[in-house]
């Protein structure tokens, strides 16, 4: 039934052991009600919890449907769907995450767009359960995204409940970028995209794996990915500054022909200079986010290591040319 299912579920796992059971029945409950075939692909991404243990047992439930991606490492979020993505068997690929913020149940509505033609369908969050501090920063965020990316059109870019069509898929895993923003690249390849409201619930169980250093490093990879408004705003402003700068030599040229030397103001004349070096540095930063992005783009390493791929009776090593049983492999486990 599952070789070649109609839906491709894609659920990136990280220290997750708390919600995996509830969004094992769950899911699992939601994707039967709506009669069609499917797999569901969970990528474990350097999980320290009990998750991989809970990961191999589900997929001992369910070897048909479910299949499971052991990463030697944590790569983050995006690499974990991007493997998920290179494995996937399904023509209607869904992407969401393990936390259940995202209810397993709204998988049908993203189904039903897509059966409506269209090629990618994102999500956003309809009365969000978040602090009020999160609300406001999403939505500054969301504004300013809009603003300096315009065309990357996104009710809200941080709902990971999405739904593609396959050759889109295709396209984004036949990229090879070391990082990226997968919600973006799929909007620069969509002809007909759509966005539908979803529900959402606070977290249960668990801690988010995003910290305040994850989010803004998430951010810049969405603005560097897609946009050179920064290198753009910075050169406006450097313009600016030089104009400023040379009106400003102009006046206390004149200044000192017309009053003399003086050595008053000295301390303002440090107070400028020190703003317009934060200035500089910060968009020598900028710059040095680009550059480092092309660094890591030419070292042509690879973006993710995938250990092996459980799927039925077979676990899967990638780096070898033959498949492991599952007896192979407990022993192999033992022995290291």
């Amino acid at each position: 039934m599952t070789q070649n299912p109609y839906i491709s579920v894609v659920i990136p796992v990280h220290n997750e052991q708390e919600n995996l059971e509830e969004l094992y029945t769950r899911l699992t409950g939601a994707l039967d009600k709506l009669g069609k075939s499917y797999e569901i692909i969970l990528t474990n991404d350097g999980s320290t919890d009990n998750s991989s243990a809970m990961l191999r047992a589900l997929h001992e439930r369910r070897p048909d449907q479910i299949r499971v991606i052991e990463f030697n490492g944590n790569f983050g979020q995006h690499m974990a769907i991007m493997a998920g993505f290179e494995n996937v068997r399904g023509q209607i690929i869904i992407t969401m995450d393990a936390d259940l913020q995202n209810p397993p149940e709204e998988v049908g509505k993203l189904i039903a767009a897509m059966e409506a033609g269209h090629d990618v369908v994102n999500a956003y969050r309809m009365n969000r359960q978040d602090s009020l501090w999160r609300l406001k920063v999403s939505k500054w965020h969301n504004q300013l995204r809009e603003w300096m990316m315009p065309k990357l059109k996104m009710k809200d870019e941080g709902c990971m409940l999405r739904a593609y069509r396959r050759d889109i898929v295709d396209l984004m895993a036949s990229t090879g970028e070391s990082s990226t923003f997968i919600p973006a690249l799929a909007l620069t390849y969509a002809t007909n995209p759509a966005e539908v409201g979803v529900m959402h619930a606070e977290r249960s169980a668990g801690t988010t794996s995003y910290n305040l250093f994850s989010l803004i490093r998430y951010n810049f990879d969405l603005v560097t990915g897609f946009s050179v408004f920064p290198l753009q705003a910075f050169t406006m402003v450097g313009l600016l500054i030089s104009l400023c700068s040379f009106a400003f030599v102009v006046f206390l040229l004149l200044r000192r022909f017309i009053v003399g030397p003086e050595v008053e103001g000295v301390f303002t004349l440090f107070a400028i200079m020190f703003f317009f070096l934060g200035i500089v540095l910060f968009g020598l930063g900028i710059v040095g986010e680009y550059v480092g992005r092309i660094y890591q783009e030419v070292r042509k390493r690879p973006r993710f290591v995938i250990r092996h791929i459980l799927q039925k009776d077979v676990i899967c090593n990638p780096n070898t040319s033959s498949p492991v049983s599952m007896k192979q492999e407990e022993a192999l486990s033992q022995v290291q």
